[in-house]
């Protein structure tokens, strides 16, 4: 059942974040349902295509899309709600969640599937930050997880873990959730970089 919050959590945040990236590209209906979509499912998508799970998978998520696609219209028909601007103060936290979950639910995935250690980090990267990183190629931006506060590190991190079997049981697995969505939320607040090196 927890898992099962946090995914929602991860879905709903994911996908309210594309819809919004989309509004500010001034996307029609029909592009910010696909911006939403593909922000909140992309990720586990391209993790599937890269440890060999069948990619079909992702049509079994039903009650996952109906949210999903119902969080995009509200955000489509109200878009300078009042909830707006609660979102864009907890909407960090949400997604943190978000990346958290689905970097451990992509790890212990690919793990149970046989994948290397560099196949868990990477399922675990791209199940956490695939879909962010596909929202904005398709918006025309710049990937946000390589340019802004440390992001996709940390999914990184977490997948490394388990990878190492370092990670076992319901407590571990919760720590280690809490222990992501709190480095994140410290990137945010003290705004950590990895270093930088620029050509100009």
């Amino acid at each position: 059942m927890t898992w099962d919050v946090l995914n929602i959590i991860g879905t709903l945040a994911f996908a309210i974040s594309g819809a919004i990236v989309a509004m500010e590209e001034d996307f029609d209906i029909f592009g910010v349902m696909i911006l939403g979509f593909t922000t909140a499912f992309g990720g586990g998508t391209v993790r599937n295509l890269l440890i060999g799970i069948p990619v079909d998978l992702i049509w079994t998520q039903g009650n996952l899309f109906i949210l999903a696609f119902s969080a995009i219209l509200v955000v489509f028909l109200f878009p300078n709600h009042w909830w707006i601007h609660y979102w864009n103060r907890w909407g960090i936290f949400f997604d943190a969640i978000g990346l958290a979950a689905f970097a451990i639910q992509g790890a212990f995935m690919a793990v149970e599937s046989g994948a290397s250690l560099a196949g868990v980090i990477v399922a675990a990267t791209m199940t956490g930050a695939g879909g962010g990183m596909i929202r904005d190629l398709f918006a025309g931006r710049k990937p946000m997880i390589f340019r802004d506060e440390i992001y996709a590190l940390w999914a990184a991190l977490g997948g490394l873990l388990i990878g190492l079997g370092m990670i076992e049981g319901a407590w571990m697995t919760g720590s280690l959730l809490a222990a992501i969505v709190v480095l994140r939320m410290l990137s945010v607040t003290y705004k950590w970089h990895l270093p930088k090196s620029s050509l100009t």
